[in-house]
């Protein structure tokens, strides 16, 4: 039976999403034109929007997205211009013309000018403005590429809810890069072009700041070399682990009630890390799971829900408990 949807949201300071969506029937539609299209509108938008990307990996059916959301402020109206030009980079004779005018507006500061900047304002800062204007656009350009109409994805997007803490969003960012290995397309994220990392070790600045991010670290070198010791359970040269761990093997373990590094755990499908609606300490997971009874008014009839043993978790707990398929 499909679990009912927990809307969880930081109150206070900034929040950490991972965010997945897939196509209709999962069809694998997106080919490396469509990958290389989504991957630079990804990061457009991201500006738009005013959202940091940590990571992300998209695929020919789905795709990921760790995003640091910060607290909303007022934005003056130059950014705010400025935002507005990111999103129409090459702007038509009357995207320029409406540009003027409301430069005009803004400098009169009248009624136009408010509601201008309330709209912008009410895409910005939103995780679930972000994903809506992206896969929007995306859809756009792959159905008129594709003469075709319709709906392009299968659903809304799943997201969880991260803790904004160093083991929490290093795990699930290696999580995140590693689907290229899960899926078979590299055995070493870093040479698959359309994840995060890849995009790191290719050079891209803002690629390495968002992971720099993840690992509280302001050198990329340091970042790199730790990231490979999540990635791979080894040094920054290390790549030992070619590819992901059968699904029988790994039920094998699991029936046999033994444990695997957590690089290896990390190259199969963890539904936890997409259903699991919040991932991090038993406190934080807590944290959200009062807010969202008191705000629904609900009794206390669960507790944050430890993941299973399988490989040392540090104290990862999650909102929700998955008795089925919890592992693929």
């Amino acid at each position: 039976m499909r679990q009912p949807r927990i809307k969880i949201s930081g109150e206070e300071g900034e929040a950490v999403y991972h965010c997945m969506t897939r196509t209709v029937n999962g069809e694998r539609m997106i080919d490396d034109v469509g990958k290389e299209v989504l991957r630079k509108q990804l990061w457009q938008i991201s500006d738009y929007c005013g959202v940091q990307v940590i990571t992300y990996a998209l695929l020919s059916n789905h795709f990921h997205v760790l995003v640091r959301v910060p607290q909303k402020q007022r934005l003056p109206d130059e950014e705010l211009l400025r935002r507005y030009n990111v999103l129409y980079p090459k702007p038509t004779r009357f995207q320029t013309t409406r540009l003027e005018v409301i430069r005009a507006q803004l400098a009169e500061n009248g009624p136009d000018a408010i509601a201008w900047r309330k709209r912008q304002e009410a895409l910005m800062g939103d995780v679930s403005q972000f994903m809506k204007l992206l896969k929007q656009r995306f859809s756009i350009w792959f159905n008129k590429t594709h003469q075709r109409f319709g709906t392009l994805w299968a659903e809304r997007f799943k997201s969880v809810f991260v803790e904004p803490r160093g083991r929490v969003i290093e795990t699930m960012a290696a999580y995140i890069d590693l689907n290229c290995v899960r899926a078979g397309l590299a055995s070493d994220p870093k040479d698959y072009r359309f994840c995060g990392y890849g995009e790191a070790v290719a050079g891209r600045v803002a690629a390495r700041i968002g992971l720099m991010v993840a690992f509280g670290l302001t050198d990329w070198d340091e970042a790199q070399s730790a990231y490979r010791q999540v990635l791979f359970g080894t040094g920054a040269d290390g790549n030992e682990l070619k590819g992901s761990i059968t699904a029988e093997a790994f039920q094998r373990v699991i029936d046999e009630g033994g444990k695997l590094p957590l690089s290896t755990v990390l190259r199969c499908r963890l539904r936890y890390f997409s259903d699991g609606a919040v991932l991090g300490s038993k406190a934080f997971v807590g944290t959200q799971l009062a807010g969202y009874r008191k705000s629904r008014q609900r009794r206390a009839r669960s507790a944050p829900k430890p993941l299973p043993a399988i490989t040392d978790w540090g104290d990862l707990t999650t909102l929700r408990g998955l008795r089925r398929q919890a592992f693929g």
